[in-house]
């Protein structure tokens, strides 16, 4: 479906990949991973034709439809939610509303043949089923059916690329592009779009940093590194897999002929003198000269190392809070919440977007008054708030260093300088101004700031967002070694998974308080509902026990 022929992107002399040769084939799923600015977004331009190679070509048949996802909303805010998503399937669209033009112009003017040309379109692309299939995407993606007929101009910014993202999936592409689709999708949504995908019959190409994700739905992962496009067959954990063990193929291929010519060199040595073993040296100088060792190219990959020290322990009680309530206007988002968190917990705040999550964890900082209710933060409790807007956190005319420095005002030029290393700042990064900041950077930079302050307790609000893998496998590694008291909020199963020792679920009908693991959580609510590879293996285990 989709061919890559010697193909090479660079900007200002700097190449991101060079000389890619793959095949994208119908019915496969493949990933694009690879660190932030390796090239996964500049990947997908490419394949849409939004920017020219520098190198090489992109080949896609004349007769696939191509479905990506867009950004700018704007050009849709006057119209229907539900008509949104049906003008993506375009073709229909405009049959059904000449058809409906014809119908309500004037007898004398009506083209009998024309009419039959549109039903037939209609007929043909199954486009009177195209408004039950909207709705049913759109029910898909939290948006319930009493807001269908509304403005798309009503939902929140999140939710208006939930509907961009329903208006690709109902055009019924051949191709399926989608570019970080997680990002503002809740976990129920997320299970939602992975079951779509998995029944998905064309070929869908996904970046995203969500490890459960990847794993879910793939069935190639496409390494983005070393200046090179590279296709993996399996899942995101057998790529892992595939990886290393290639890297360490080669590795030990390197040090086999490093061990020759070392060998060689040393036979030469030692009796290049001797005129009986003259010959001997002489043809073992040749054999050396033509062992040659290809240099491994080094990774894009990045890890930072976050470290999360805290000054002291709290007390045994961290946090008590009573019937907390909160509206905005007439709508409801938290009712009679309460809840108790001692020292050591790590507490997972799921729920659907909208539920209230984010509006907890800034009532608890005091960001927001509650309407009602109350909460206390224990003896001792020296809390590190990571907001979702974290870029609000970081106004003011800063560099990246002056903003560390103010975070920890005892530490020595330095140390300060150390700190940033650990996040993936240069020397050369030191006085970039922190408004010119990209996402990964700022929530780095952020989550530097609060370990400065050394808290014993950590509040987080989706602090995964804009890290890349890596990032993410770094931030979770470090949040398991952390002695204090955490509580967040995550759409990020994978995290959820290797954080958390509790999970409070936010639901309609009111909170689960679950004392266990997420994996614990989703084999105690059986047939889970927030994770579709649960529900995948109830229905395997619901076959087997059939047969």
């Amino acid at each position: 479906m989709v061919t890559i022929t010697n193909l090479g992107m660079g900007y200002g002399g700097q190449m991101l990949f060079a000389d890619a040769c793959e095949q994208f084939h119908p019915g496969n799923r493949y990933g694009i991973v690879g660190a932030n600015g390796a090239g996964k977004s500049t990947l997908l331009r490419l394949i849409t034709r939004e920017e020219i190679p520098t190198e090489g070509d992109v080949i896609i048949p004349k007769k696939v439809r191509i479905g990506s996802l867009e950004q700018d909303h704007f050009q849709y805010e006057d119209i229907a939610i539900r008509d949104v998503v049906m003008m993506g399937n375009q073709e229909v669209w405009d049959a059904m509303a000449e058809k409906d033009a014809m119908l309500e112009g004037p007898e004398d003017a009506f083209d009998v043949d024309r009419y039959g040309e549109l039903e037939d379109t209609i007929l043909r692309l199954d486009g009177y089923s195209l408004e039950s299939t909207a709705a049913d995407i759109l029910e898909g993606m939290q948006i319930p059916t009493e807001r269908h007929l509304d403005p798309l101009s009503s939902l929140s910014g999140g939710f208006k690329l939930r509907v961009l993202l329903a208006r690709v999936l109902a055009g019924q592409p051949d191709l399926l592009l989608l570019d970080e689709p997680n990002n503002h999708l809740d976990i129920v949504s997320l299970r939602w779009l992975e079951k779509f995908l998995v029944e998905f019959k064309g070929c869908a190409i996904v970046v995203s940093h969500d490890h459960r994700f990847l794993d879910n739905i793939c069935t190639h992962i496409v390494d983005v590194d070393y200046q090179r496009v590279t296709i993996y067959k399996g899942n995101y954990q057998a790529f892992l897999d595939g990886k290393a063990d290639i890297r360490d193929r080669l590795e030990r291929e390197i040090n086999k002929r490093q061990k020759e010519i070392a060998e060689h060199k040393a036979f030469i040595q030692r009796f290049k003198a001797k005129a009986s073993k003259a010959r001997q040296a002489n043809s073992r100088q040749k054999r050396m000269e033509k062992i040659s060792i290809e240099e491994l190219p080094t990774s894009s990959r990045q890890h930072p190392t976050f470290k999360f020290p805290q000054q002291r322990a709290s007390g045994r009680t961290v946090l008590t809070a009573k019937d907390i309530g909160k509206s905005y206007e007439d709508k409801k988002v938290l009712e009679n919440v309460g809840l108790t968190v001692n020292r050591g917990d790590r507490v997972a705040i799921l729920g659907p977007n909208g539920i209230g999550k984010s509006t907890l964890l800034k009532v608890l900082m005091e960001k927001v008054e509650p309407d009602e209710g109350e909460f206390e933060w224990g003896y001792e409790t020296h809390v590190g708030y990571f907001a979702q807007d974290h870029h609000d956190v970081m106004a003011g005319d800063h560099t990246v260093t002056s903003w560390l420095w103010d975070k920890a005002p005892g530490d020595p030029q330095g140390a300060i300088y150390g700190r940033l290393a650990q996040v993936l700042f240069s020397r050369d990064d030191a006085d970039k101004r922190i408004d010119n900041l990209s996402g990964g950077e700022a929530a780095r930079l952020a989550l530097a700031g609060i370990a400065a302050k050394e808290p014993n307790v950590l509040v987080l609000d989706e602090p995964t967002n804009h890290l890349d893998l890596e990032g993410i496998e770094s931030l979770a590694g470090s949040l398991k070694k952390f002695e204090g008291t955490l509580v967040f909020v995550s759409h990020d199963r994978w995290f959820v998974g290797q954080v958390a020792n509790r999970i409070i679920e936010i639901t309609p009908e009111g909170m689960n308080d679950f004392k266990g693991t997420f994996a614990e959580y989703l084999q105690y609510c059986g047939t889970d509902h927030l994770d579709v590879a649960a529900v995948m293996e109830a229905s395997k285990e619901v076959k087997r026990k059939g047969q």
